[in-house]
């Protein structure tokens, strides 16, 4: 399938499943991840990186008649050599959660499956721009992103967040503005 059929398809299968006009902006986010997981954009694994339990509640509260298949179209699978990682990457975001109800349990597992790809955050989740992704992150995780104030690429800050907690500071050079890498970290995504 084409890319721009793809996304199309993806598009349709969104609107057609929520009126997006009496939805809080967090099921807003969640339908655009569920719709791109359903056409096999991102890289969201089976159950969309949640427990079947938490997968079941998911579908059950939001999408009851919508008969989600419990595996990704797309074949992704979690890494579990990276599940060290995937743990710290949840104690971090639960750390920062706006609230402790089903809906931001589910968003902090499937932002750790979509940290755990290689493409931008955003990309990962299958939503549609960076700018929802930081939408999502500031209304669900206010704090935390509050410290992101160079805008830095949300999965790449997530990851420089570890690091400090950890007292881990790997970059060679002595500020971010003087680094050679300065781009990749806060260049434009595309």
């Amino acid at each position: 399938m084409s890319p721009l059929r793809q996304l199309h398809d993806e598009r349709a299968l969104y609107y057609a499943q929520l009126s997006l006009s009496d939805l809080p902006p967090k099921l807003q986010w969640l339908a655009q991840m569920v719709a791109s997981w359903r056409v096999g954009l991102g890289v969201l694994p089976d159950y969309l990186g949640l427990t079947p339990e938490q997968f079941t509640q998911l579908v059950d509260c939001y999408f009851p008649d919508q008969h989600l298949p419990a595996q990704a179209v797309s074949g992704s699978q979690l890494d579990f050599s990276r599940m060290l990682e995937r743990e710290d990457l949840v104690n971090l975001l639960s750390q920062y959660r706006r609230s402790d109800d089903p809906e931001n349990q589910w968003l902090i597992s499937i932002l750790v499956a979509g940290c755990l790809g290689q493409d931008h955050l955003w990309q990962d989740l299958g939503l549609w721009s960076r700018t929802q992704l930081s939408e999502l992150l500031h209304d669900n995780f206010p704090a935390l992103a509050a410290k992101n104030t160079q805008d830095m690429k949300w999965k790449k800050f997530l990851y420089k967040q570890l690091c400090e907690a950890e007292g881990l500071f790997l970059c060679r050079a002595p500020s971010c503005s003087v680094c050679v890498d300065y781009p990749k970290c806060y260049g434009p995504e595309v």
